[in-house]
């Protein structure tokens, strides 16, 4: 199912296709990619296991009915997925129970970022998003995590600095965006 789409990007449901149970695995099985989302915790080890990540995303984001997920990234210029982005309620300090507060992310394969792929799929996103009348979105980001804040300031959000509300007390950079007037 497609979820939205720009001139250069489609954004989608991630699909039991070879090709995405490939670049599933490929992202989520790196070391450069994992160790900014919750330290490396849930690495990819076997290609097998891609499978099931994609068939848990899609049990915990059904009850969303594809208003908020984690969807792929994919560049009409090459039919690969690019990575991922996700729009969904921020889970409270205990990591799990799903807050008021929504998140914007994005999740780069290391040969899709330095081409603006997670900027325009997240503004897409959000754009969507906005059009329900949400009020307030907010991204957050492991300290360190350069590129993606970038990504979160090309986006135009404000830097909320090190907060400790959700992620099970993480400590994170955060940034929020309001719904433009």
């Amino acid at each position: 199912m497609m979820i939205a789409s720009t001139e250069r990007l489609v954004v989608r449901e991630w699909t039991e296709s070879p090709d995405d149970l490939a670049r599933v695995y490929d992202i989520y099985s790196r070391a450069e990619v994992m160790r900014w989302l919750g330290g490396g915790k849930g690495r990819l080890t076997r290609p097998g296991d891609a499978l099931e990540r994609v068939r848990s995303w899609r049990e915990r984001n059904a009850p969303y009915a594809g208003r908020w997920g984690l969807w792929a990234i994919e560049p009409h210029a090459t039919g690969c997925a690019a990575g991922s982005v996700l729009l969904k309620p921020l889970p409270g300090r205990d990591g799990v129970t799903p807050t008021d507060d929504l998140e914007v992310g994005w999740h780069l394969h290391p040969d899709a970022q330095g081409h603006g792929y997670a900027t325009e799929a997240a503004r897409a996103v959000l754009e969507r998003e906005f059009a329900t009348g949400t009020g307030r979105v907010y991204a957050v980001v492991m300290a360190g995590n350069e590129p993606s804040t970038a990504v979160a300031r090309r986006l135009g959000m404000t830097h909320l600095g090190v907060r400790t509300d959700w992620y099970g007390g993480a400590e994170l950079e955060t940034f929020v965006l309001d719904r433009p007037a």
